[in-house]
């Protein structure tokens, strides 16, 4: 039997919530600074931007460590069409995000000198609906393990092998 470590379906959860976290929190960050004035505005600009954009990167290697793990929990849970959804979800919320990154990239560069609090709102709006998506995968993502075991080790009922 193989070390655990080296389970390729181990590898998705070890890299996924680096992303919930930093993309929840730079999503807050930008509110924050939607609704506060003067220097502080400028603080939480920043940590948003900065979240946002370890976010975007960590996003896709956690879509791409759950391409890894699909082919392995497909064929062991009960419900394949849940795990879809999780992916289906997983994709439009790490789209979403790159957008955000994008238009954040174009506002932190200075590329676009026009309609800048549109494109800050428009980057602020990407980020609520990409948070959306990514309450809605996790929950997805919960029930694949939580209920379907997906990725999981099941032992024998009389605990053969510890």
């Amino acid at each position: 039997m193989e070390p655990t470590f080296w389970r390729t379906e181990i590898w998705h959860p070890l890299t996924l919530h680096f992303p919930i976290a930093l993309l929840l929190f730079a999503t807050v960050a930008k509110v924050v600074a939607a609704v506060i004035k003067g220097e502080q505005q400028l603080f939480w600009q920043k940590v948003g931007s900065l979240l946002l954009f370890v976010g975007g990167v960590t996003v896709w290697i956690a879509v791409y460590t759950g391409d890894m793990a699909e082919g392995i929990v497909a064929r062991k849970i009960c419900d394949p069409t849940l795990l879809k959804r999780h992916e289906s979800a997983s994709l439009n919320l790490a789209w979403l995000f790159t957008a955000a990154v994008a238009l954040q990239l174009l506002l932190s560069l200075h590329i676009v000198r026009v309609y800048l609090r549109a494109l800050r709102l428009l980057t602020l709006l990407l980020m609520l609906l990409g948070s959306a998506y990514l309450i809605y995968a996790s929950h997805l993502g919960a029930q694949v393990v939580y209920e379907q075991a997906g990725g999981v080790n099941v032992p024998a009922s009389d605990c053969a092998g510890y």
